[in-house]
């Protein structure tokens, strides 16, 4: 035999519940876009009251004041308020009428605001999921500019980044290479010194 489980004792996420309540309330009807009718009826038992939602002929044969055994029920949050399900497999059997003794409180369908956190948490635990990449593309163009700082750092010896576009840094290594073959002694000094006493010296050589 299967444990039976009191009203009190549903929680979020259980399973292969079994459990006798009375309907107090059968609600509205609403239709889903695949055609099924759904009814949300307000049960309970000695222990308080739960909304339970019934699909389809069943939903139509529960009358107020019916005593009902559930088989293989499982409970959920819906809209932050907790609801209980016919699960797969699962069973409502009728087994009496009005005799019974229940409480309409504490009603646990009521909105709950732990429910609401938990799925508020869980929501944000998929949006941080996803935030690494919005994090990650924010921090790029970020991470973009230091490249450049090191490029000029390391410009600053030799002078390039001052006037990049007239590139005096490529000229002087060329000169220097240059003139160290044609003037060995002198003709280093002179490449050390003013660029344009290099120049200078070249065109009197070619003269």
């Amino acid at each position: 035999m299967s444990t039976e489980t009191f009203v009190k004792d549903i929680k979020p996420g259980l399973k292969n519940l079994n459990l006798i309540f009375i309907v107090l309330e059968t609600g509205r009807v609403t239709k889903t876009k695949d055609g099924h009718e759904v009814r949300t009826c307000k049960v309970a038992d000695k222990t308080g009251s739960i909304n339970i939602s019934v699909w389809d002929d069943v939903g139509n044969l529960i009358q107020p004041g019916d005593i009902i055994r559930l088989t293989k029920g499982y409970a959920s949050v819906f809209k932050g308020c907790l609801t209980l399900y016919t699960g797969r497999g699962g069973d409502l059997q009728k087994i009496g009428e009005f005799c019974m003794v229940y409480s309409e409180v504490p009603n646990f369908s009521e909105p709950n605001p732990e429910y609401v956190a938990q799925q508020s948490q869980s929501k944000g635990a998929q949006n941080e999921s996803a935030s690494p990449a919005a994090s990650q593309t924010s921090q790029g163009p970020p991470a973009a500019p230091p490249a450049p700082d090191s490029q000029n750092g390391n410009g600053l010896s030799t002078g390039g980044p001052a006037h990049p576009p007239s590139a005096p840094a490529h000229p002087p290594s060329g000169r220097i290479t240059r003139s160290q073959p044609s003037h060995p002694g002198p003709g280093a000094a002179s490449a050390a010194g003013p660029v344009s006493n290099g120049k200078e010296t070249r065109r009197s050589s070619k003269r």
